[in-house]
């Protein structure tokens, strides 16, 4: 039952309705000019709808209208120098370095701009060693041109017919992925999973929830209409995405000391009813996604409250028998009560038909959205060989001139040009791991991709059958593209092979040809990632994690400011919870960036993995006494409690200083802290809060020592006078 809902899911999502927008766009001019005997033109304008089509990332309406008119105005500027250039080596080669260099840096204002980057550059190699007279010449560019205004039409009207379905795509995915965290959580109750590897993969989880929230907000909360338009549609979608962040929060507040627990728990059978109640939770996440895809009224599938009562009576049962008091199993109830209050609360807005917001409230999400603008001081402030965009750049222009000299000195076929420098093009990234990770998804993918397209030519003759073939290889590989890169690959070879075959070509040469050039464009980029200009993560991590120790000790500041009798905004106090994850998503890719680097850059990955997983912890607990002082009143906090925060946030500051000694100077740091009126401290609240935040200093003080050590193996000098004080 599940496998067919994330089957049929799919077809729903927003990655099948990108793929079938630009198959759409891209095969009907190829069908209508085949038809009238013009197969060529309609493969010219078909690449205009592609290049455009490819740029049209996810993101507000706004944004993506922007986005393809600026991709269509530079691809058809780039078409035009090209043609110009053709005739000369000598200049041609100075406009691939210069225009390369210029395209990759335009990833230092979005990631929209880099897709258009990337595009302006495929549109050149298309065109390179192409000879056309000037007419011929502004024939193609007009091809182009209607290519890129067909693939508008459908995308705009799609948009205006449609104007919340992107949104409500993502937001689905959002919530899967949610549903996928807390699964993950749930593993954390069964004694036979592994902690730091279920750490390792809870990480990598938050990054990926970290991303979808991103796109979500980017999209629902850019849009004019989300934000003005009085539409149960837009009402709907910001109030249950707002309850899937909430929710989420609530997921990582759930997070106690395990090994404690499951030594003290274990045989009791009590962690496996909590893990089974978190499973069945994720279930309802999913059935909320999959139904929310579809467009459908979700019903709940289970009663979740009974099973919490059931849990908590044989809570109670097993502390009368043995006469104890589980307070931590108590609170992980409360935390699971909270979470199943957050998925009720989503389901009622789904059986709601008309839904009221304060306007207020809608204002404020426009906070939450990180404005990228145009700005070109931040163009010059990249112009650094400290800058990992700006390597990239130089990286990419010396190779992909260099490549394009030497293989024209040697003759080399022109298809063979072309798709050396693509291959170079589409594995070569900004990091070593990842350019390693493209290359070996490339090579693998374009050869069990030729063998499946050599064996469609082979075993079917019937030019519509492979036609049919062509249309489902061509959507598949676009609709993948984005999620799975080589499954894309072995679908979009058949696709090139099946095409060129129409042109009379000898297809089983080009597969011969088309597997060697690919190989050899990816040895190129490899080898050009490792020796020009390399990007290594172990020298880069030093700004992540500045960035992240800063935002914890923002987050958690906010407590003392509490305690102390400042009226903390809840809009301030959820933009500091959101640096938090921001800058955990950061770190933990940067981990997982640098373990794909050589052996011999990794001599700091143990205590970098360390150092994720600490703060991990450490943002959990933040999480659990920040949502428990939002809340509810400062009743069960006394000033032992203060104190517990103050110290937590001194070993922050630190580690901040530890990192970057320079800067944090310009810091506001907390310096003194107010005594609260003490209250009544002999309740389980009480006790718990303050057995939470003796962990969490201890949390702290690890951060700081890892910190520490990490930077000593970075071979940093600010270390020695911090030890020297005693502070840890």
């Amino acid at each position: 039952m599940r496998r067919s809902e994330e089957i049929s899911s799919f077809f729903y999502s927003q990655y099948f309705g990108e793929g079938f927008r630009i198959t759409l766009a891209v095969i009907v001019p190829v069908l209508i000019s085949a038809l009238l005997g013009e197969f060529t033109t309609g493969t010219l304008i078909s690449l205009g709808a592609l290049v455009v089509g490819i740029a049209d990332t996810p993101g507000a309406p706004a944004h993506r209208r922007a986005g393809v008119l600026y991709c269509t105005v530079l691809c058809a500027l780039t078409i035009a120098i090209t043609g110009l250039l053709n005739h000369s080596l000598v200049a041609m080669t100075i406009f691939i370095a210069a225009l390369s260099f210029i395209c990759c840096m335009f990833a230092v204002f979005n990631s929209r701009a880099s897709s258009i980057g990337t595009m302006c550059l495929l549109t050149m190699l298309v065109n390179v060693d192409g000879f056309y007279t000037f007419q011929e010449e502004i024939i193609y560019l007009g091809y182009f041109l209607i290519g890129a205004l067909w693939y508008m039409l459908i995308s705009f009207s799609i948009t205006y017919v449609r104007p919340y379905r992107l949104a409500q795509q993502e937001l689905s995915e959002t919530i899967l992925q949610v549903a996928e965290y807390i699964r993950l959580k749930a593993n954390f109750y069964d004694i036979k999973h592994d902690l730091d590897d279920n750490y390792d993969k809870l990480i990598q989880k938050q990054i990926e929830v970290n991303s979808h929230q991103e796109n979500v907000r980017d999209i629902l909360f850019q849009s004019k209409r989300s934000i003005k338009d009085t539409t149960n549609k837009g009402r709907f979608l910001t109030l249950v995405f707002a309850d899937i962040v909430d929710l989420f929060e609530q997921s990582m507040a759930t997070h106690y000391d395990y090994v404690p627990i499951r030594e003290k728990y274990g045989s009791s059978g009590l962690l496996d009813k909590i893990r089974h109640i978190l499973n069945k939770a994720t279930y309802e996440l999913e059935n909320i996604a999959y139904k929310l895809n579809a467009d459908r009224v979700p019903h709940p599938r289970y009663d979740l409250n009974k099973e919490i009562d059931e849990l908590r009576f044989a809570l109670d049962t097993y502390d009368r028998q043995h006469q104890v008091n589980s307070i931590p199993l108590k609170k992980i109830i409360v935390n699971i009560r909270t979470i199943v209050a957050h998925i009720q609360q989503v389901y009622n807005y789904c059986q709601l038909k008309k839904i009221e917001i304060e306007k207020e409230e809608i204002a404020h999400t426009k906070r939450f959205v990180k404005t990228d603008i145009i700005n070109w001081q931040r163009f010059r402030d990249n112009l650094s060989l400290n800058s990992t965009i700006f390597r990239h750049a130089l990286r990419m222009s010396v190779t992909l001139s260099m490549t394009y000299v030497i293989l024209n000195m040697i003759s080399f076929s022109e298809f063979g040009i072309y798709w050396v420098l693509l291959t170079i093009l589409v594995i070569m990234k900004p990091g070593f791991g990842l350019t390693k990770e493209r290359n070996l998804h490339r090579l693998l993918g374009t050869l069990i991709g030729g063998a499946i397209g050599v064996g469609i030519l082979w075993l079917i003759p019937d030019l519509t059958t492979r036609f049919i073939l062509l249309i489902i290889c061509f959507l598949i590989a676009y609709s993948l593209f984005r999620i799975n890169y080589i499954i894309a690959v072995i679908f979009m070879t058949p696709y090139v092979l099946i095409l060129l075959s129409f042109t009379g070509a000898n297809t089983i040469d080009i597969a011969r040809e088309r597997i060697i050039d690919t190989f050899l464009g990816g040895a190129i980029a490899f080898f050009s990632s490792y020796i020009l200009f390399p990007n290594w993560e172990s020298l880069q991590i030093k700004k992540n994690m500045r960035e992240l120790l800063l935002a914890n000790y923002q987050y958690l500041a906010q407590a003392i400011h509490i305690l102390s009798g400042q009226e903390i905004k809840i809009t301030d106090y959820k933009l500091a919870r959101k640096e938090v994850y921001i800058a955990s998503a950061n770190m933990g890719s940067t981990l997982q960036r640098l373990l794909t680097e050589p052996k011999w850059r990794q001599r700091i990955t143990r205590e970098v993995n360390r150092f994720v997983i600490l703060n991990h912890i450490f943002s959990s607990y933040s999480t659990t006494l920040m949502t428990q002082l939002i809340e509810a009143d400062t009743k069960d906090f006394n000033n032992e409690d203060v104190r517990l925060f103050y110290r937590a946030l001194q070993n922050l500051e630190k580690a901040v200083q530890a990192v970057d000694q320079e800067t944090s100077d310009q810091i506001s740091w907390v310096k003194r802290i107010k005594t609260i009126e003490e209250p009544n401290t002999t309740n389980d609240d009480a006790i718990i809060i303050t057995e939470q935040l003796q962990f969490l200093v201890k949390i702290s003080a690890d951060l700081l020592k890892v910190t520490l050590d990490l930077m000593e193996k970075s071979q940093d000098e600010p270390i020695k006078k911090i030890r020297n004080e005693g502070v840890i």
